[in-house]
């Protein structure tokens, strides 16, 4: 026994370098061969979901309830406090909006931190890569630490200036969502069309018509449904002005995507493009229809299913948390954050935003690997990919997911502002402002990325 236990230790003692070395040590025993830098992108995502997952548990219904069990725990609980310890947790903090934005708040600050440590890292020799690549026990740690500290933070003006700062991150992750999703749009346009140049090119064009027809139709569809219930014939002029403009910059911009102009300095651009941020305009018309106070013009899903048959509900409505809005901005976030750690640098959309330029990470990559397959004997390492240059901005990436914390919680919170004496959550007139103002920049922006080449002749955009 005495020797099971040296080897014991033995192997905890290989494991204790892997959880302060790099991330590939850590994922070489299970994964694939894969890169450094992507790696270490999805260690960080797992991270922020795993935040994400805290907050979803503190918003279920009935988490009150269950701490106020635990004796002695909460003020106002059942019991008498713990011997020893002073004082009781207030268990208000723990649940509900509260720690949500505690939990978010904790997040923020641990990547805004490693995106200020980051700024200007050329290559994975930095010493600074090595604590971006590394340590992950210790990140872990901090993170946590960070986080255990936010609830520590007095109640007071905390709530509502958090509230101002996560509408702001929020505002600027909802573009950084659209610039992905236009990036994802060219890289799957691109993809199909080369297909359907190579070969068989009835059955690709047959695709990339109805993947196009589809959001099309969708957007259709949701426009009809939004003129139904978000409108009174008699009322609710703001609703039916968004919906309209709305449609009407959709059209535009459909349209100056297939002019001949356009097509002639970007042969790329096309109507499967349009057709995404069509749909996605239409989310963010929804999301933001559903944020209004008035409750004539914002019934809930739920009363549009049939479920609930009671009156609309009074002003300061009580917080029904999970809304089908909040749960597709989550889906939207997951499949955001995930492309975003996934996606290889190659692609030129996103290089711009991510202030990638440093192409010749990438060149050796191929020599390198085939290299060290035949070193390693089949072991699987994740190949560092970075020895020349970075593959992305270090400093961006942390920056993102800052605002990907921020978003997370207003999505979770539905946006809404806690009112003054914290009894009850509003909806407010503010962030039905901050999303459809969110929703015509978006549309500018792909405009621009349509118009830039005509306009900026001597650049060059490929």
């Amino acid at each position: 026994s005495d020797m099971g236990s040296v080897l014991g230790l033995c192997s905890m003692a290989s494991w204790i370098p892997c959880l302060c070395g790099s991330a590939p040590c850590l994922l070489c025993r299970c994964c694939p061969s894969g890169n450094n830098s992507t790696v270490t992108r999805l260690i960080y995502a797992f991270f922020l979901l795993l935040g994400v997952g805290v907050a979803c548990i503190m918003l279920m219904p009935g988490m009150e309830g269950q701490l106020k069990k635990i004796p002695g725990f909460c003020e106002g609980g059942m019991g008498t406090s713990l011997p020893g310890v002073h004082g009781h947790v207030n268990c208000d903090v723990l649940v509900g909006y509260k720690a949500v934005y505690r939990v978010c708040f904790g997040m923020a600050m641990f990547f805004l931190l490693f995106s200020l440590l980051m700024i200007k890292v050329k290559s994975s020799q930095d010493p600074r890569a090595a604590v971006h690549n590394g340590f992950w026990f210790f990140k872990f740690a901090a993170a946590t630490a960070i986080t255990v500290g936010a609830f520590f933070i007095p109640e007071g003006p905390f709530t509502t200036v958090w509230f101002y700062v996560g509408m702001a991150g929020a505002f600027c992750f909802i573009l950084i969502q659209l610039v992905l999703l236009i990036d994802f749009a060219h890289s799957w346009n691109e993809s199909w069309v080369e297909k359907m140049e190579e070969g068989n090119s009835r059955c690709w064009y047959a695709a990339l018509l109805s993947a196009t027809t589809l959001n099309y139709i969708l957007s259709l569809v949701s426009l009809i449904l939004f003129y139904v219930y978000y409108t009174h014939s008699d009322g609710c002029t703001e609703n039916k002005a968004f919906i309209s403009v709305n449609m009407l910059l959709c059209l535009g911009a459909s349209v100056m995507s297939i002019l001949p102009k356009i097509q002639e300095s970007q042969p790329r651009s096309g109507l499967l493009q349009s057709s995404i941020v069509t749909l996605y305009t239409m989310y963010l018309t929804w999301s933001a229809m559903t944020n209004e106070p008035d409750r004539r013009c914002n019934p809930s899903l739920l009363s549009i299913i049939g479920y609930n048959s009671t009156g609309p509900a009074s002003q300061g409505q009580v917080v029904q948390w999970w809304d089908a809005q909040g749960i597709v901005g989550l889906i939207l976030f997951l499949l955001c954050v995930l492309y975003s750690s996934i996606r290889n640098s190659s692609n030129s959309q996103v290089n711009r935003l991510t202030l990638t330029s440093d192409e010749s990470a990438l060149i050796e990559e191929a020599g390198s690997r085939a290299e060290s397959f035949e070193e390693g004997e089949g072991v699987h390492r994740a190949v560092d990919n970075e020895q020349d240059g970075v593959t992305y901005s270090y400093s961006f990436f942390h920056f993102m997911l800052f605002l990907a914390s921020l978003y997370i919680m207003m999505t979770l919170t539905n946006w809404y502002s806690p009112d003054a004496t914290y009894e009850k959550m509003t909806s407010k007139w503010p962030s039905v402002w901050v999303k459809i103002s969110s929703s015509w920049i978006c549309i500018a922006l792909y405009v621009w990325t349509l118009v830039a080449p005509l306009v900026l002749t001597n650049r060059d955009f490929d």
